[in-house]
C-alpha cells in the first residue's frame, strides 16, 4: 500500500512549518507531510514522489507565491492529477483568482490567512471524504 501525502506549498517557511505542525499534531503518522517553498519547486516533488510510488491525497497551496501564483500552480497539477484534492490557502487573492483556481482545478476550499486550525482540519478531513 502506497505511502499517502499531504504536500503544503507556501513561499513562507514559517507558515509551512505552523502548517505541518498543526496537520501532524490532529492526524499523526497516519501521512507523510512534504512541503515546498513555490509551484516550480512543488511540481519537482510531486514527480519524485509519484516516482517514488507515493500517493498523493491533498495539496495546500498559497495563492500569492513568486512565479506561478497557487491558482496557476493548482490548474497544472490538475492537468496531471485530477483525483488529488486542491486547497487554496491565502491572505491576498482575488476573487478571480479563486473563481478560476474552482473551474480549471476542481479547488475544495479556499481558507484565508491567518487560518483557524479546526476549520484547516475539517477541509482537510472533508477533502480526504472525497477521495
Amino acid at each position: 500500500m502506497p505511502k499517502k501525502v499531504i504536500l503544503c506549498v507556501d513561499d513562507e517557511k514559517i507558515i509551512l512549518d505552523s502548517l505541518k505542525s498543526q496537520l501532524k499534531k490532529r492526524f499523526g503518522s497516519k501521512y507523510t507531510y512534504e512541503v515546498a517553498e513555490n509551484g516550480e519547486e512543488a511540481l519537482e516533488l510531486i514527480e519524485e514522489l509519484v516516482e517514488d510510488g507515493l500517493e498523493i491525497l491533498i495539496i495546500v497551496s498559497d495563492w500569492l507565491m513568486p512565479g506561478l501564483k497557487g491558482d496557476e500552480f493548482l490548474i497544472l497539477v490538475h492537468q496531471s492529477f485530477p483525483d488529488i484534492v486542491k486547497v487554496m490557502l491565502t491572505g491576498q487573492s482575488d476573487e478571480e483568482s479563486i473563481e478560476n483556481a474552482r473551474k480549471n482545478a476542481n479547488l475544495h476550499r479556499c481558507l484565508y490567512k491567518p487560518w483557524d486550525e479546526d476549520d484547516l482540519v475539517d477541509t482537510i478531513q472533508s477533502g480526504l471524504e472525497k477521495l
